[in-house]
């Protein structure tokens, strides 16, 4: 009874204020991190943020002769580094990452139709505003993709597979026969034909379930609700394969002599924790403004309980993918956590176990307890570090198949950082803005109202 008397005035009716004020401080932000990008642009093209040295030479000598490596023998054997290389890399985490987070919005509210999961339906509007994101961060990727592509992937070099010159006689000094076996898959117009198609499905789903969600609230009844089940198990689907391979196509392929089995699992294991991460921070943020009174401790306890055990789900792949790799001791399978560990300087090497450290032991330690998985302060906390740790580890998935160890973090990726992230809490804030907080006739939402666990 007490439960119920609690939610009984609650409004359903409320929508979120995007505020002219919100937006000018949104606008200062994004300014402040193209401030910081552009000149950390400028320090990296004078050389001020470039600290080339014999060890990191040496690293790439190390790494032609261990792993065969086409692309390291180049970097090591005279040509020098480009800058821009840097830059599109930076440019690339971010885009792969922040694209991972909008669509695990989608991904939430899909398997929640599907599973007829009740207690969600409160907070469904959350990560629905979450897709308002994919068109923007679709012209990221496009973007960086077009111009940056030579640069982020060895094999789409041009000429890389053929065995020959174009007299047909003389051998190609440029040929790498591993990416030429390849080719079939990693080719610019396979993969161009399949980066749009992810986008069109992708965006195409959200804005049908976004309608049917909107529908609802005007019509009633459960025809809405049904036609969403059935479009999420479709989203289900659709992303059960494209997230697998657009992990192997926008970041496993940057180590092209390299693969994994698990990979797809793997990026997909950290794109949904730092999704969950956000919706969780993102309706304790605007409980903090006075809206989603309907969003009891049990729902937080419930988020709470998703990053736990999602954080564990990929600690679990992640060790399942090193240990596999440790143990068989394959050079062509271990010189990509060689990468990571010892060469380059050890550039990475402490990154690695940082990474760890953010995305395990910490929320794993932090909301053990019951307490901690219902109170706002630690679960922000515990958000904020998980977003920051998965964006860690698409740094660590990156950069060192591109820039070898010429990374480094400073104005320009604190500002690419700051610019994307301003830009998706503008998208997510505008998506919002858009509907009724509550989806006010979701057949569920009396049992949300009243969950208690």
């Amino acid at each position: 009874m007490g439960v119920h008397a609690e939610h009984h005035h609650v409004d359903l009716e409320e929508k979120f204020v995007f505020t002219s004020g919100f937006k000018t401080k949104l606008f200062i932000s994004l300014g402040i991190g193209l401030a910081f990008f552009v000149f950390g642009l400028f320090l990296l093209s004078s050389g001020a943020g470039e600290h080339e040295t014999h060890a990191v030479q040496e690293a790439a000598h190390e790494v032609a002769a261990a792993a065969g490596h086409h692309e390291a023998a180049s970097e090591g054997h005279g040509h020098g580094f480009d800058w821009m290389t840097r830059v599109w890399a930076t440019l690339w985490v971010n885009s792969v990452y922040f694209c991972g987070v909008a669509l695990v919005g989608i991904f939430f509210i899909a398997y929640n139709y599907v599973s007829y999961a009740g207690w969600s339906a409160s907070i469904l509007r959350v990560p629905q505003a979450f897709g308002y994101f994919l068109p923007l961060i679709a012209v990221s990727v496009v973007v960086v993709a077009f111009f940056g592509g030579h640069d982020l992937f060895h094999w789409m070099h041009h000429g890389i597979t053929h065995k020959f010159l174009e007299d047909g006689v003389t051998p190609n000094p440029d040929y790498d026969a591993i990416i030429a076996g390849k080719s079939g898959y990693l080719n610019p117009g396979f993969f161009w034909g399949r980066l749009i198609a992810y986008f069109v499905l992708w965006i195409g789903v959200f804005f049908v379930l976004r309608k049917q969600s909107v529908q609802e609230d005007i019509e009633g009844g459960v025809k809405r609700h049904d036609k969403s089940i059935v479009w999420s198990a479709v989203f289900l689907l659709i992303f059960g394969v494209t997230s697998s391979t657009a992990a192997w196509d926008w970041v496993m392929s940057i180590d092209t002599h390299w693969f994994s089995t698990m990979f797809g699992w793997y990026v997909l294991s950290s794109w949904h924790v730092s999704g969950l991460a956000a919706i969780t921070l993102t309706v304790i943020l605007l409980k903090d403004q006075g809206y989603l009174k309907v969003v009891n401790d049990s729902h937080l306890h419930d988020l709470g309980k998703f990053i736990f055990a999602f954080s564990i789900f990929w600690t679990y792949i992640w060790f399942a993918q090193f240990l596999l790799i440790f143990y068989a001791n394959i050079p062509e399978e271990t010189t990509y956590f060689l990468d990571r560990l010892s060469r380059f300087g050890g550039t990475y090497k402490g990154l690695f176990f940082v990474n760890l450290f953010i995305n395990f032991v910490f929320p794993f330690l932090v909301l053990m307890t019951r307490d901690t998985k219902r109170l706002p302060i630690f679960l922000k906390i515990v958000c904020i570090a998980i977003l920051f740790g998965h964006w860690l580890d698409f740094y660590l998935m990156v950069m060192p198949g591109t820039t070898k160890g010429h990374s480094g973090f400073g104005l320009l990726e604190i500002g690419s950082i700051v610019v994307y992230a301003t830009l998706f809490i503008y998208a997510v804030a505008t998506g919002l803005s858009k509907a009724l907080l509550v989806p006010k006739n979701h057949p569920m939402l009396e049992e949300s109202m009243h969950h208690d666990i």
